[in-house]
C-alpha cells in the first residue's frame, strides 16, 4: 500500500506524522490540527507494517481501524 505523509509541530519542538492511503484525504476527526504535507506515494511494506523513518507503528493496522496512521506519543521526535 501507497500513503501520504503529514507533519505536525508538537511542543518542545517535537514533530508527528500521520500517514493516509495515497490520495485520500485527512479523515475528519483528524483535520482539526495544522498538517503540512510531508511525503508523497510512500510504500509500507505488507511483511513489516511499520513507517520507522515518521517513527508509525502498525500502519496497516492503524488505517484499517481508523483510515489513518499517526506517530505515538511516545514515538515523537
Amino acid at each position: 500500500m501507497r500513503v501520504d505523509i503529514y507533519c505536525r509541530d508538537e511542543a518542545q519542538g517535537k514533530h508527528s506524522y500521520l500517514a493516509v492511503p495515497e490520495g485520500k484525504p485527512i479523515p475528519e476527526e483528524a483535520t482539526s490540527t495544522d498538517w503540512h504535507p510531508e511525503a508523497q506515494r510512500v510504500e509500507v511494506d505488507d511483511d513489516h507494517d511499520a513507517l520507522p523513518k515518521y517513527h508509525i507503528e502498525q500502519t496497516l493496522t492503524q488505517i484499517g481501524a481508523k483510515g489513518y496512521a499517526i506517530t505515538g506519543v511516545s514515538q515523537q521526535l
